[in-house]
């Protein structure tokens, strides 16, 4: 069963103070202590359909505690960018973000990016 406090304490657990670009492995490590099956992804990009197996749905609006962000590459992150929301308008990847976008050239570039709730 899902669990989105759990998934998220163990983001915030884990994440460091800087990138180790190993986004999607903190984030799938995470989502399976909340209690989702996932396999692991080589690139943050192409989570999608990992995370459709695993029950997760893509929704719309303002994010919610537990929810997933893939985030599309840029021209200097070909792997794109997965992050978990912890409310409070903190995101968890493999370090504590500012922001959803995990750095300058994603906020600036603002690239295309899909939300993903387990219910």
């Amino acid at each position: 069963m899902w669990n989105a406090n759990k998934a998220v304490m163990y983001a915030r657990q884990h994440a460091g103070v800087y990138s180790q670009k190993r986004c999607a492995e903190f984030v799938s490590n995470a989502i399976r202590a909340g209690g989702a099956n996932i396999h692991n992804t080589h690139y943050a990009k192409d989570m999608k359909s990992n995370l459709l197996h695993a029950g997760f749905h893509q929704v719309y609006g303002e994010p919610i505690e537990g929810d997933i962000a893939v985030i599309q590459s840029t021209a200097h992150h070909a792997w794109g960018h997965a992050c978990i929301y912890g409310g409070g308008g903190v995101w968890y990847s493999d370090f504590v973000q500012r922001t959803m976008y995990p750095g300058p050239e994603y906020r600036e570039v603002k690239p295309a990016y899909a939300i993903y709730r387990h219910d």
